[in-house]
């Protein structure tokens, strides 16, 4: 496990840029954290570091899931609003299955552990100071 403390948006969003250089296709992410935490952000980081158009990149808390066109292509997921008894219903698994790089935020309402996941873990830690912990 390694531990980041960030104190802005733009620094989260870096941290986000330099993991996703280290991924390989297939990789599947699960955040964890409160509302408002910089999951979103870290994951506009993540899609500037692979390539593509970061200022797209926003919650999917209504439509569920984004796709976002690349070398590989990235899904955006938020199960904020899903029940975990539905989450099976969205056909993560499938995507799992793939070359595509997966970030779900909301991890928490996953029905069940998914098996060599990376779990990163937000937690404010006073003024706009974030701790991001990731466990590969």
């Amino acid at each position: 496990m390694v531990t980041y403390i960030t104190e802005s948006e733009p620094q989260t969003i870096a941290l986000g840029e330099q993991f996703a250089k280290t991924l390989a296709p297939g990789a599947v992410l699960l955040l964890f954290g409160e509302l408002g935490i910089g999951k979103t952000a870290f994951v506009r980081g993540l899609a500037k570091g692979l390539k593509l158009d970061s200022d797209t990149v926003s919650s999917p808390t209504f439509t569920l899931i984004n796709e976002y066109q690349g070398r590989p292509t990235f899904y955006h997921v938020d199960l904020y609003r899903v029940d975990p008894s539905e989450v099976d219903d969205l056909g993560l698994i499938e995507l799992g299955d793939s070359q595509e790089i997966i970030a779900i935020e909301w991890a928490d309402h996953l029905p069940r552990p998914w098996r060599g996941a990376i779990q990163i873990e937000f937690r404010d830690v006073g003024g706009d100071r974030r701790e991001i912990k990731i466990k590969n």
